[in-house]
């Protein structure tokens, strides 16, 4: 691994603001301590894609940590985004690991409430939610002009670019508009967008959005590889709904795989003039990301 240089600049938000449209992509880490996934598939995406997400107990399920995640993708010369999620932590924690991801030159984070426990593999455990996301935005705010949540000096502030998440085909959508202009007046300033699979519904939420010259929307594109896998998400995903023709497209597909990066292709190119880029997904094919890329971009 190569030294982590501590004064590099932003790449997501320098692309952002320079007007340029933008690539990430998530990298899940294993349950386990082998890192050597995450590092071949950053390896086969770090050309094409701008910024990595490092998830944070993806879907409630035990993980290594997203801190550790991103700490890897610094060292191995990459743009990270830090997931945190207030499922897992009470506020002083949340703060301690925001200081120690800024300690190793991590400058992007993307703030999330969390997946309800009874989503995940430890169903157990005790949810925390001692904060949301919005009073999470709050406290970051804070830590970049020098300060904890109590007020307390700090010994080297923070400078983190705040995204959060939004749903746009939440129905209804009315309360996802109050909750995204709530982070807005938190401080946020990107925001990374639930899956995308209606280009109808988002263009509801483009005409709310667009006021909002300053902030940055990066749509969230999935990649479905069978009928099967759209079935099991429709059905164990919170806020995520994918419509019966797409799931007939990929039924009736000789190559269900190839059909679904077209699809998806598709509905990126619907997307492409309402947004500032695109955050692809896709769990288990990450491989299958540069074709995907190829299609969008032809």
């Amino acid at each position: 691994m190569m030294p982590i240089n501590l004064k590099s600049g932003n790449k997501l938000k320098e692309g952002l603001n320079n007007g340029k449209f933008v690539y990430t992509s998530e990298l899940s880490p294993e349950r386990g301590t082998d890192i050597s996934k995450i590092r071949a598939t950053y390896e086969l995406l770090k050309d094409r894609i701008t910024a990595f997400n490092i998830t944070d107990n993806q879907g409630a399920n035990m993980k290594m940590s997203s801190l550790a995640g991103v700490i890897c993708i610094k060292q191995f010369g990459g743009e990270p985004i830090f997931q945190q999620t207030c499922r897992d932590r009470n506020r002083m924690a949340l703060e301690s690991d925001l200081l120690g991801a800024a300690a190793f030159g991590v400058k992007n984070i993307l703030t999330l409430t969390g997946d309800y426990i009874s989503f995940g593999d430890h169903k157990h455990a005790k949810a925390v939610y001692d904060i949301d996301s919005v009073n999470l935005i709050e406290i970051i705010k804070g830590l970049n002009s020098g300060v904890d949540m109590n007020g307390n000096k700090l010994a080297g502030c923070t400078d983190f670019y705040i995204g959060a998440a939004v749903n746009p085909e939440s129905v209804p959508l009315e309360p996802q508009l109050i909750k995204f202009e709530k982070k807005i007046d938190s401080g946020c300033n990107f925001f990374q967008t639930q899956a995308v699979f209606d280009t109808d519904k988002f263009g509801k939420f483009y005409d709310f959005y667009k006021k909002y010259k300053d902030i940055k929307i990066i749509a969230g594109i999935y990649i479905l590889k069978s009928a099967k896998t759209a079935r099991f998400m429709n059905k164990s995903i919170p806020g995520i709904y994918i419509t019966d023709r797409i799931i007939n497209e990929l039924e009736n597909a000789g190559e269900p795989l190839k059909k679904g990066i077209e699809i998806a292709a598709g509905i990126a190119r619907r997307l492409k003039h309402m947004v500032h880029g695109i955050h692809v997904m896709a769990y288990g094919i990450e491989d299958k990301i540069p074709y995907f890329l190829d299609e969008f971009e032809k």
